[in-house]
């Protein structure tokens, strides 16, 4: 039954690049992410884009595009969209190249802090202009920072600890964030894009960081507090970042920022990003362990070190109590990737 489906989409894509003018094109498949979205180059003659194919239910493609149009709107660098069928959940858009900001300060020597400044810069406009929020989005609130800091419990506990958690364990660490997090809930003051850091961001030709910097992957946007997309900055799960480029960032983004209140500012960003890690902690396992994705366990220990950081903060006590006393090694463990099955390589029996 899968396979009629996958080649019943096939067909659904190649019309659709046919009728959408490219199908001469020759196609570059793309590797994939920890989404079901799949992206496909196009190239002809000396022209190229990027065909994404964003399966319904599992992706939502009228919210990328609805978020794409926003930010052109606000004067956001973001990829042109060329064609769309959102019923079959497949667009044609702009090709931005391969210039992550990620392979940028991975494969060269491009100044680290010039990127991350950038970066902010792209932020501030954002954070500073009124019309982006002008669009119904859902809230960060309570109830959806709680849902996903429960994926600690229900995917990384289990898997180190070797068993589920008791419902009174699972109830204690519940009710501690639920204390922690009124202290940031009610800011929904931001468009916030959610995944904004250097995978997801692109140097592009243009002139000032708002040409420069390309947006990627924002279709999960919500109004919440500024702390969360600086602290994605920042407190990257998949890089190490210096304590000067952070400082430089943090210094960057407040400048000129005269109404903010810099220490409620950082006292958000320590609860969001013991939030953020302790989702991302979830995330990662669950990725491993129900689809097969074990590449994300290398960044589990940069991610559990960033945690038990964030822990640290005084306003974070009754959660760093509760998260030791169920992982008590909390910043030492490594989850090793399964081994290969060797019986499944071997040639079946005739």
């Amino acid at each position: 039954m899968e396979a009629m489906l996958a080649e019943e989409r096939m067909i659904d894509l190649e019309k659709f690049v046919s009728r959408s003018g490219w199908e001469r094109a020759e196609l570059f498949p793309m590797k994939g992410d920890a989404s079901f979205r799949r992206y496909t180059r196009l190239v002809m003659d000396n022209e190229k884009a990027l065909l994404m194919d964003a399966p319904k239910p599992q992706e939502n493609i009228d919210a990328y595009l609805d978020m794409t149009e926003h930010l052109k709107s606000l004067g956001c660098r973001v990829p042109k969209i060329y064609a769309e069928d959102r019923d079959l959940g497949f667009a044609i858009i702009e090709d931005f190249g391969d210039d992550t900001f990620k392979r940028l300060l991975t494969d060269t020597n491009y100044d680290e802090t010039a990127l991350y400044l950038k970066a902010i810069d792209v932020l501030k406009h954002i954070h500073a202009t009124k019309a982006a929020t002008n669009i119904k989005l859902p809230l960060y609130d309570r109830e959806l920072l709680l849902r996903e800091v429960m994926l600690f419990v229900e995917w990384f506990v289990p898997k180190v600890s070797g068993s589920t958690l008791s419902g009174e364990d699972n109830e204690r660490y519940r009710a501690v964030w639920l204390d922690v997090l009124d202290h940031v809930a009610d800011d929904n003051s931001v468009l916030v894009l959610r995944d904004y850091f250097v995978d997801n961001l692109m140097l592009v030709e243009g002139e000032g960081s708002l040409d420069e910097c390309a947006l990627l992957d924002y279709q999960d946007a919500v109004l919440g507090s500024p702390a969360y997309d600086l602290v994605s900055l920042i407190e990257d799960a998949r890089r190490d970042i210096s304590p000067d480029v952070r400082r430089a960032v943090l210094a960057h983004y407040f400048d000129g920022n005269q109404n903010i209140d810099r220490l409620k500012m950082l006292e958000a960003i320590s609860i969001l990003g013991a939030q953020r890690h302790a989702k991302v902690l979830g995330i990662f396992t669950r990725l491993s362990e129900r689809d097969q994705k074990h590449g994300y366990l290398m960044h589990l220990p940069r991610v559990q070190k960033l945690f038990a950081r964030s822990l640290a903060s005084p306003k974070l006590a009754a959660v760093r109590e509760v998260v030791f006393d169920l992982v008590p090694n909390l910043g030492e463990i490594v989850i090793a990737p399964p081994e290969a099955d060797m019986n499944a390589l071997k040639p079946p029996v005739a």
